[in-house]
């Protein structure tokens, strides 16, 4: 007979799951113990952890500098008389007024931009698609080619500038109010009548410009050009106060901006009022490009130019947060190139062309990379 073995084991050794013939349970790992006033790594806050908001900081501080040291460079560079002297603070005021223009175009360009691109829920698009700057254009032409070379001198002047800026925005209010309004009102339909609407002006200029003499047609295409030699000090008591306004009451509409970034559907679920508050948007922004547009003349893609940027530096969704960083990238951009294109190529009529050509460039860039519309 063969002998049954028995085997002994230690039972008290043993794990219950050894003991109960099942395999053995892993070492447990000890969790870490939570450091004692630790903040967590990760929040719902705009700017999440220290990371995120020592980089905000240190760009914001980088385009504060960048803004100074330009503002300085355009004020005392290439100042022919002594520093110090009447006339050389002379010349130093009459360069200010240039300053002053470029930061009233830095708000109105970039607060527009951001907040239409928000309204609309598209990142590609500008304030300019909806007939502003053809509009402009329209109404230049057609004072050239009614009066001659005398237009120029009569869509210019105070009431002149303000006429223009209630053109613009009424024809906006209408297209908005016409458009938005209704059952089956959209942002989408408005955004192409603005489009078709601004082709049609665009060709009706452009006949009226084919019927000027050569004379009449240069001086109207100095006009044609966004040139901060084309504003005039008696507009700034108008222009500023709007722009502050406008560029205000967005600012603080941030948080219903945050929200309209949702789409229609997600910014009613949470309470707002979504056509209300896209239609109150819209017309701070024609208020801005307005103003922008009249004083300066046409700007197409230097919104698009600095909003891109902006959100790409601050890297946040927050509008309070957004709204500072494009105002200043877009100071930078106008400063720095008025100052290059004057004191290096002694060009500076030339700094709208070199904006619309960069601008433009990061346009199809962002475009070609993105893949789609």
């Amino acid at each position: 007979m063969a002998e049954t073995v028995l085997t002994v084991t230690n039972t008290e050794a043993l794990t219950p799951y050894e003991a109960a013939g099942g395999i053995p349970a892993p070492t447990p790992v000890p969790e870490p113990e939570p450091t004692p006033g630790a903040a967590p790594e990760r929040s719902s806050r705009s700017l999440p952890n220290k990371a995120s908001r020592r980089r905000y900081a240190i760009v914001l501080g980088v385009l504060v500098a960048l803004s100074l040291l330009f503002g300085v460079g355009l004020l005392v560079w290439g100042n022919p008389l002594p520093f110090g002297t009447d006339g050389f603070w002379r010349i130093a005021e009459m360069r200010a007024t240039t300053l002053v223009v470029m930061a009233v175009v830095a708000i109105c360009q970039a607060t527009a931009t951001v907040s239409f691109q928000t309204a609309t829920n598209n990142r590609i698009i500008t304030p300019s698609i909806m007939g502003f700057e053809a509009l402009y254009v329209a109404v230049q032409t057609t004072a050239v080619y009614v009066l001659g070379v005398a237009g120029v001198m009569a869509v210019q002047g105070v009431s002149q500038y303000l006429l223009q800026i209630v053109l613009m925005v009424g024809f906006s209010l209408a297209l908005y109010g016409w458009l938005l309004s209704g059952k089956y009102g959209n942002i989408q339909v408005m955004l192409l009548i603005g489009i078709i609407i601004g082709g049609g002006l665009g060709s009706v200029s452009a006949f009226m410009q084919r019927m000027l003499s050569p004379s009449e047609f240069d001086v109207l295409s100095a006009r044609l050009f966004g040139n901060m030699s084309n504003a005039d000090t008696d507009y700034l008591p108008i222009a500023v106060p709007l722009c502050l306004v406008a560029a205000g009451l967005l600012w603080l509409r941030s948080r219903h901006l945050n929200l309209l970034a949702l789409g229609r559907d997600a910014a009613t679920n949470l309470g707002l009022n979504h056509r209300r508050q896209t239609m109150q948007v819209l017309f701070l922004v024609s208020v801005l490009m307005a103003v922008s547009t009249a004083l300066v003349g046409p700007m197409t893609f230097l919104g698009f130019l600095v909003a891109t940027l902006a959100y790409q530096f601050a890297d946040t969704h927050d509008h309070r947060l957004v709204f500072p960083v494009a105002v200043l990238t877009c100071f930078v951009v106008l400063s720095g190139a008025y100052f290059v294109m004057r004191n290096v190529f002694y060009a500076a009529g030339s700094v709208s062309i070199i904006i619309e050509l960069v601008g433009g460039s990061v346009f199809l860039f962002h475009i070609l990379r993105k893949g789609r519309l």
